[in-house]
């Protein structure tokens, strides 16, 4: 059967899907014949959801949530364990769905258009998320790597002799940022960092927010509550980011956006740029945090990578040009196709043995892009047992643990991921209990706890007695709460 036993790389927010075959990177079409295939997922006619993947692994009280909630035109609930969740009407009843579930209708639909493509069924498949992103909110590919995977292919960079590349990926949602040496076919990842939070739709936020108000200034009248409104004005102020990366100046026009009133706006290059002018900064706290990570001089650096669709924002490229000495920005591969290019080319990899052609030496070697580790001591401290960009696949055992009062038959290990010095200020992953401890007095047993994270970034963790070597362990993927 023709395709047969072809795997897929699918970059979840752009949305793109590719396959590897005839020794080359296909970026497929689907059913309307575009390359791209917008991450909505619509219930009814006027009922559209976005951005759903920024909910995933969230709490419903994280700021960020409460945040977004004010220009998502869909309502988000709190539901059981502070998950939020999805609130929409589908067949006259009203039902909830969580970022999930919501992700996982997109990629359906993107293994159907793969389908449809190759013409037989898809089996395995590599999925790219934000670098990042924690554990909860489930880590295959990250995004840079992929797009490092692109170019290092498409330019041969370092097959034949080490090359220091950093890839900066600034998507519609989320800023990743790696640092990788690439070389004989290995793409050693060596540090990484990001914001989860950042990206082309806070963009498109801060412009909608200007054009609300010049709506009020110039009718006497508040839109801010007309969800249908503000979605008509984020689908023309996205269009107009994207203008203004080629052009000075753009306009766009709205009939009829509020009360039967007609809106028309002007904006230039220099208002977005204003209108946006504090998150530049922010785009470069990541580049500076990976490269302090990995202990590199910026000289040492010897490509910076373009990658994500809002990295052609010309400011943006300005500042990072600055950051770097004025060293001159590669925009040799196509920014939005380049992640799922490279998930391509991983599926590849992981789904036979026997490539030949460019792929036969290919080697990726990932690095953990948080910290993780248990709540100790009163204070609930976080007691570190794997730091942030540490090589995966890895085991690391810990000992110095024991109890807190005399006689202490039970312990809780609490298991976070994060940068603060505070467990309850990181991202609470799980526990388990455990029990039977050797009775003895305060301080006396002696706890090993062992963390270890397998190819596919699952996270492992037991406790252990030590002198009666009783041990309770916990799996950790997808869902922190599970």
């Amino acid at each position: 059967m023709a395709g047969a036993g072809h795997a897929i790389g699918i970059d979840l927010e752009t949305t793109y899907v590719a396959v590897w075959q005839h020794d080359n990177i296909e970026v497929m079409v689907n059913d309307q014949g575009n390359k791209t295939t917008p991450s909505y997922v619509a219930f009814t006619n006027t009922e559209r959801l976005i951005d759903a993947k920024r909910l995933i692994g969230r709490r419903f009280s994280d700021d960020c949530v409460q945040i977004d909630m004010k220009h998502w035109p869909f309502k988000v609930i709190q539901g059981t364990g502070d998950k939020p969740m999805i609130v929409v009407t589908h067949e006259r009843q009203e039902q909830q769905f969580s970022a999930e579930e919501i992700s996982s209708m997109v990629l359906l639909k993107m293994r159907d258009i793969a389908e449809a493509y190759l013409g037989s069924t898809v089996k395995n498949t590599v999925i790219t998320v934000p670098d990042y992103f924690n554990i909860s909110q489930l880590r295959i590919i990250n995004e840079p790597t992929a797009a490092a995977i692109s170019y290092g292919l498409e330019k041969k960079a370092g097959w034949y002799g080490k090359r220091i590349v950093m890839i900066f990926d600034l998507g519609g949602g989320t800023l990743d940022v790696s640092l990788l040496a690439i070389g004989d076919g290995v793409f050693e990842v060596k540090a990484t960092a990001g914001d989860t939070h950042l990206g082309g739709v806070d963009f498109d936020n801060r412009m909608v927010s200007y054009c609300v108000k010049e709506f009020k200034r110039k009718h006497k009248l508040d839109i801010s509550g007309n969800s249908k409104a503000l979605w008509r004005l984020k689908i023309e102020c996205e269009k107009a980011k994207k203008r203004l990366s080629f052009a000075t100046t753009t306009d766009f026009e709205i009939d009829s956006l509020h009360q039967g009133i007609d809106f028309h706006i002007t904006i230039t290059r220099a208002k977005f740029e204003q209108l946006i002018s504090d998150f530049f900064d922010k785009c470069m706290e990541p580049v500076h945090k990976c490269l302090m990570d990995a202990k590199m001089d910026i000289c040492r650096v010897q490509d910076v990578v373009l990658a994500g669709g809002s990295s052609r924002i010309p400011k943006v490229q300005q500042v990072l040009q600055n950051v770097f000495n004025g060293k001159k920005l590669c925009k040799g591969i196509n920014p939005d196709e380049a992640v799922a290019y490279g998930a391509a080319v991983q599926a590849a990899v992981l789904g036979d043995a026997n490539l030949i052609g460019e792929l036969e030496n290919f080697t990726l070697l990932d690095v953990t892009p948080l910290s993780l580790g248990v709540k100790v001591g009163y204070e609930g401290d976080m007691s570190v047992i794997i730091p942030r960009n540490k090589r995966t696949p890895l085991k690391i055992k810990k000992d110095g643990f024991t109890t807190m009062y005399d006689y202490q038959r039970i312990g809780r290990v609490s298991i976070y991921e994060g940068e603060s010095t505070v467990a309850l200020d990181n991202n609470f992953l799980g526990e388990f209990i455990l029990d039977e401890i050797s009775p003895a007095p305060e301080g006396i047993p002696k706890i090993r706890n062992c963390f270890a994270i397998d190819s596919n970034s699952i996270l492992s963790v037991y406790a252990e007695d030590k002198s009666i070597r009783r041990k309770k362990r916990i799996t950790i993927n997808c869902d922190r709460r599970n």
